[in-house]
């Protein structure tokens, strides 16, 4: 065989090898739940009104959702034990746990109820 008649091979056998892993995974489930929860905290910091900024803000420190979330813990909604519940899913999907990266959004899920 000619290396040009091997690549197409190749490649075949990659991608054939890949989808199966791709396919049972919550990458997908953990993306949407992590868009809900972002749209959330940034609709809950801006209905409080305004506040003084903080150390990492005069510093130049451009906010994250999680350093939102531990600022603006307002109508008694935890943001942070979401991003740690997402943060558990994406280690479980990591590995290929199903069934915790499930749980784990579930519990996302809930808090944002």
């Amino acid at each position: 065989m000619t290396s040009t008649a091997k690549l197409p091979i190749a490649l075949l056998i990659v991608l054939g090898a890949a989808s199966p892993a791709f396919a049972g995974t919550c990458a997908e489930e953990i993306a949407q739940t992590q868009v809900q929860l972002d749209r959330a905290i940034e609709k809950d910091a801006g209905s409080h009104g305004w506040k003084p900024e903080s150390l990492n803000a005069l510093r130049s420190h451009q906010p994250t959702p999680r350093s939102l979330a531990e600022a603006e813990s307002g109508d008694g909604v935890d943001f942070t034990a979401a991003l740690d519940s997402l943060d558990r899913a994406r280690a479980a999907d990591h590995i290929g746990d199903t069934r915790a990266c499930s749980r784990e959004l579930a519990r996302a899920r809930a808090i944002l109820r």
